[in-house]
């Protein structure tokens, strides 16, 4: 029998010739990245609980300073300091206000066909380079740091067969929330999103890091996009080799394939408070008008060149809603610098929004643009849920980089097509 592109990188990583869903395998770590969300409970189980702590590989080891940064108070500088003294003490590479944890990845570390633990949920992003990238808690992340392996149990995969190309005004974010809106938060629980098609190979590697960024909203162990040329070319370009492009076999098991025409995809949004609450955008503007008080462009999921240059295009001669407060938080500063070269920043400083420096920022929900009672925040960020971004009587929408920004202009949500 066949395998599946997420069977096939859990086989190199066991150092077999075959698994088959189900099954449970000793692996072998690639790369292992731990953000200051959890890092500071990891070194400190590291120091405590173990009898003769050691790091395998500290160049496997990756710490980046994303969730709150700069620090606000005194306990995140503890937080900080603790990982710059261990990263320090062992030789483990830190970053720290370089960028979002999942964006540094992409950019400068991850390999087609590469096994990655990620000390954060949306490690399953790294798929947008063909890699199995899956989030893990701090326990696993210490055992996995200190021995080199870890186990994972295989997978089942659901294929996402994508045809065409999306239409104008309409984006992958659209797309992925479509997706989950159809088969709900719990619709592929512990199983890998497989996309594949001609509509997936379509898709730029930024376009696919969306996709497989949102898995874990669907409840997936990861997300993966059948690579390409483009994922070649672009390892290629940041000084990579695409060494392991594993594509699915044709005689392959998937558990269930979906078919989807992305020229029938359309703009839409999740309420709150749940990631699959999705609808058309047209549907929402039936109803009643929905004023916000923030709007919020940025995140792993959608704060790359390409969401900023529609932000900036859309704003550019017009300013944001005076009622509003804009916020953008560039994914990384390779992205900041390239919209700093393309003039993107001072369009959107001249309109009005307030650009922050690159950090989880809003989407986070706990050191930049936190909201209060009652206030309503349209987000391009990765989750809806009550309390995520501030007060826990606050609501927060979804919706991709054009309707977010559209939003800002008008003061309440709506589509890029009903700007004056």
């Amino acid at each position: 029998m066949g395998m599946t592109i997420a069977e096939k990188i859990v086989a190199r990583a066991a150092g077999v010739n075959e698994v088959h869903a189900g099954e449970i395998h000793t692996v072998t770590l690639d790369r292992m990245m731990s953000n200051d969300g959890t890092t500071h409970l990891t070194i400190d189980m590291y120091h405590n609980k173990l009898n003769h702590p050691h790091i395998a590989d500290p160049g496997k080891v990756v710490f980046i300073v994303d969730h709150n940064i700069p620090a606000e108070n005194p306990k995140t500088a503890a937080v900080h300091k603790k990982m710059r003294e261990f990263s320090k003490e062992h030789g483990i590479k830190m970053y720290e206000g370089k960028g979002v944890c999942h964006q540094i990845m992409v950019e400068d570390y991850v390999c087609p066909g590469e096994l990655i633990f990620g000390a954060d949920s949306h490690t399953c992003s790294y798929g947008a380079l063909g890699a199995f990238g899956t989030g893990v808690g701090c326990t696993d992340f210490l055992y996995g740091m200190v021995t080199g392996e870890s186990w994972v149990m295989v997978p089942e995969t659901l294929r996402f067969n994508l045809h065409g190309k999306l239409r104008e005004g309409v984006y992958p974010r659209d797309l992925i929330l479509t997706i989950i809106g159809d088969i709900g938060a719990n619709g592929a629980n512990y199983k890998c999103m497989e996309f594949a098609g001609d509509g997936a190979h379509a898709l730029s590697v930024n376009d696919r890091f969306v996709l497989c960024n949102l898995a874990v909203e669907a409840g997936a162990k990861t997300g993966i996009v059948e690579p390409d040329e483009k994922v070649a070319a672009y390892v290629e370009a940041h000084g990579r080799k695409a060494e392991h492009m594993f594509v699915s076999d044709p005689d392959a098991k998937f558990t269930k394939v979906y078919e989807y025409d992305l020229d029938k995809i359309e703009p839409v949004v999740a309420r709150p408070d749940f990631v699959d609450d999705v609808l058309p955008l047209r549907e929402l503007l039936a109803g009643d008008e929905v004023k916000i008080d923030e709007a919020f462009l940025g995140s792993c999921n959608n704060g790359r060149i390409d969401e900023l240059r529609v932000a900036a295009h859309m704003l550019k001669g017009k300013k944001v809603h005076p009622d509003v407060r804009f916020i953008v938080a560039p994914a990384s500063n390779a992205v900041y610098l390239e919209a700093l070269k393309e003039g993107i920043i001072d369009t959107l400083l001249e309109a009005g929004a307030m650009v922050m420096n690159c950090n989880c920022s809003v989407c986070w929900g706990s050191c930049q643009g936190v909201i209060g009672e009652n206030e309503v925040l349209i987000s391009t960020g990765t989750r809806n849920f009550k309390g995520r971004a501030g007060h826990k009587t606050s609501k927060v929408y979804l919706a991709s980089a054009a309707t977010v920004t559209a939003s800002a202009i008008a003061g309440r949500i709506t589509g890029a097509e009903n700007l004056d």
